[in-house]
């Protein structure tokens, strides 16, 4: 029977194969989404190690952190780059997931990472959810609870303005945009929760600082801040 389905999966390969989610070549078939090559050479920051990041430091003064960090970097032009770009624009979900798996693997070996008790990814406006069928913080989140064994919650905070678009304003006015598009619908939840929040990508900070100062008022709240990419 294996060796069936090994011939099936060999045929349907060879007119509709699986694609590298970073590079384009074709999978090979104990490849999943990403393939190995493009997995050996991501460009780690390894800053689950260095309490005092540079993704920290952009954050220092903001708001109270427990720890910030970002599996790669994001560069334009670059293999990342294709997979934020598969995974907002090209309906693939399962990019998020795996890159959230890989990140974990990597959490998981280390002895500095301090683990939350739960998982919250930043939410989409329904608008947006709709339009794109899912949210990709929240695929990363998957991946990442899949393997770190912390629970989800995906309801609770929830995006009650669809605020435009950021790119053009400074990291002030960028929080002044979002400081009201956020709400947290049952804050006795979260009472003396250590909070990881999750996003795609991190620039400016803007949204998770919104985020993150609107949790905090919960009592005992504590935040970590998780991205699969820092934008140097």
């Amino acid at each position: 029977m294996k060796e069936i389905l090994g011939y099936l999966w060999d045929l349907l390969s060879l007119f509709f194969p699986e694609l590298c989610a970073a590079c384009g070549k074709s999978l090979f078939k104990n490849e999943r989404i990403i393939c190995t090559h493009c997995i050996y050479h991501l460009p780690q920051t390894n800053f689950h190690e260095d309490p005092n990041n540079k993704m920290a430091k952009q954050l220092w003064g903001r708001f109270p952190v427990v720890q910030t960090i970002a599996f790669v970097y994001f560069r334009k032009g670059s293999r990342i780059q294709n997979m934020m770009h598969q995974l907002k624009y090209r309906k693939s979900p399962e990019t998020g997931i795996r890159l959230g798996e890989l990140y974990a693997y990597e959490l998981n070996k280390s002895q500095v990472f301090k683990k939350s008790d739960l998982i919250i990814p930043v939410p989409l406006h329904p608008s947006k959810f709709k339009k794109r069928g899912y949210n990709q913080s929240e695929c990363i989140a998957q991946g990442l609870s899949a393997i770190l064994q912390i629970p989800i919650n995906s309801k609770n905070l929830v995006r009650l303005e669809n605020t435009e678009t950021q790119t053009k304003k400074s990291r002030y006015a960028r929080y002044e945009n979002l400081i009201h598009a956020f709400h947290v619908k049952d804050k006795a939840e979260l009472i003396n929760k250590h909070i990881m929040l999750i996003d795609d990508v991190m620039t400016s900070g803007a949204t998770l600082e919104a985020c993150s100062i609107l949790l905090q008022e919960i009592e005992g709240v504590e935040i970590s801040i998780c991205t699969i990419a820092y934008a140097e």
